[in-house]
Order: C-alpha cells, then structure tokens, then sequence
C-alpha cells in the first residue's frame, strides 16, 4: 500500500511539472506572438529604410531584450542562426548594432542608437548620386548603339562642369581634323582650367583643329601662341557673337554654353547632321579672315 502510494505521489509530481513546462512554453509561444504584433509597425518602418525583415526583427528583438549573444537572438526571433548572424554583421557595418568582443567569450550585440539609420541612409543618398551622376556621363555609347539599331540620331546631355568637360573632351577620341567655332575669351573666363588641360592632350594626341574665332585683340594676341603644327585658326568680323562652341568631328557635333549660369553640353551623332554643319563651317572658312601668327609678331 504504502508503495502505490509512492508511485501515485511520483505520477502527480511529474504531472504537475508537464502542466508548469506546458504553461511556460505557452506562455513563451504568446509572449512572442505579442512581441511579434508590437513591433510590427517598427519592423515596417525599418523595413522601409532598407532593412530585411531579419534585420529588422533583430535590430528590434535586441532594442527590446537589450545586449543578447546571437543564439539569444536567434530563440527570441525564432530566425535561423546563421541567418542572424548574417543580419548583426548587415547592422554592425551601418552602425547600428555595436558588437563585444572579449578574450575567449562569445560575442554579445547591442542596438546602436536608432539615428545610425539616418546616417546611412544619407550616405546611401550620397552615393545614388554621385553614382547617378557618373551613369549619366558616362551612357553615352549605350545610348549611341541603342541609336544605330533604331535609325536615330545619337543625343546626349550633359549639365555642369563635368558635363561640359566630357563634352569637350570626347572631341579627343576624333579620328579626323576638329571643326570648331569657338569664343576663346569666354572660354578661358567660363572654364580656364578646361584648355590647360585640354590642349597638352590634344598636342600629344595631333589631333589638327580648324578654328573659326571672332576677331578681337584679345583673340589676335591669343592666337600668336597657337600650335601651328596641329591649330589653324581664322576670324569673322567682330560685330558677330558665339554664344556656345561648337565642334564638328568624326560624325558628331557637340555643343557647350558659354553662360555662367547653365553649364550645359550636348552632343548629337549622325551623319547628315555632321554633313550639314561641316559644310556650313567650310563656306565660312573661306570667307573667313587668315592669321598669320608669325608675322602679327
């Protein structure tokens, strides 16, 4: 008797303690679905900043539970712990998970200050436009094979400095003499750095170039110290302006503004338009008046 009651006192102990474990684990299964409901509109607003939902659930679980190791994370988020240790090493690169690393301890993580989103979202911004700022530059010859398979012609636009120093300097991959009518003094004024460095390039490429000018004293003093190995240059009468250079080359015109308020360049590619500005160019060449550099000195 007194053993069956042993064994009867044994049997309720162990069901008293599968009903304890059977609470705590509901109540654990609860907890994180209350967790996962309180935080899903952080989790959202992070989201929408860049993060992946692991991410978020992580940057959020340790916000709530404090420092935590990765496995501690990984029970709370019931996300796979590689997976978690994929999303702390996202964070800790941001800046918005600070790591501790103790002589032969495991790793505890903690959430940075929450701005540390902010700030990389800013250097994202940034680097989207400098990135942007270079595709833009540098589509041309995608949009030039995109233009021969459809028959159009080539056009490209370019705003600011670096926009008109590409402009300009595609004119050194010409594979025939530069075409150009030109305001020199404006240039040197607009862009004064633009032909120290362009016509080194061009003298070490001979690149020749015909130059159709607007007759000045500056323009006549500039023009004793043309190249005359690779420059040739001619003048109309000054009561004429030029309001943009132009350069005709290898079937392309390009053009730049000559205005301190819009630094603007485009270049078109096509033959017939090339054709039309380079005969153009040639009956005012012939009309145009001939400086002798040499004997002006």
């Amino acid at each position: 008797m007194q053993i069956l009651y042993g064994h009867l006192c044994i049997k309720n102990v162990l069901v008293y303690i599968g009903i304890i474990i059977f609470v705590l684990l509901l109540f654990a299964k609860q907890s994180r679905k209350w967790y996962a409901i309180s935080m899903k509109k952080d989790e959202e607003i992070l989201v929408e900043g860049g993060l992946s939902v692991d991410e978020a659930y992580v940057y959020n679980a340790l916000l709530e539970k404090g420092a935590q190791k990765a496995s501690q994370v990984a029970t709370w988020t019931g996300i796979n712990r590689t997976l978690v240790y994929k999303a702390l090493d996202k964070l800790e690169s941001i800046g918005a998970v600070e790591k501790s690393d103790r002589a032969q301890a495991i790793s505890i993580f903690k959430a940075a200050h929450p701005s540390a989103f902010v700030v990389a979202l800013e250097k994202r911004k940034e680097a989207l436009e400098r990135t942007t700022e270079s595709f833009k530059i540098n589509i041309g010859p995608l949009i030039s094979r995109f233009n021969l398979l459809s028959g159009k012609p080539n056009v490209q636009f370019f705003e600011g400095y670096n926009g008109v120093r590409k402009v300009v300097f595609d004119s050194l991959n010409s594979k025939t003499e530069i075409l150009s009518f030109a305001d020199n003094e404006a240039v040197n004024r607009l862009y004064p750095e633009l032909n120290k460095e362009y016509l080194p390039m061009r003298k070490k490429l001979a690149i020749k170039k015909r130059l159709i000018s607007i007759d000045t004293p500056y323009i006549r003093t500039l023009a004793k110290g043309d190249d005359l190995d690779i420059t040739e240059r001619r003048v109309i009468q000054e009561n004429f302006s030029f309001a943009t250079v132009i350069q005709i080359y290898d079937n392309k015109i390009s053009y730049i503004t000559l205005e301190k308020e819009r630094s603007l360049g485009v270049i078109i590619e096509d033959m017939s338009i090339y054709e039309m500005h380079r005969t153009l160019f040639e009956v005012l060449w012939k009309n145009a008046i001939l400086l002798d550099p040499v004997l002006e000195k």
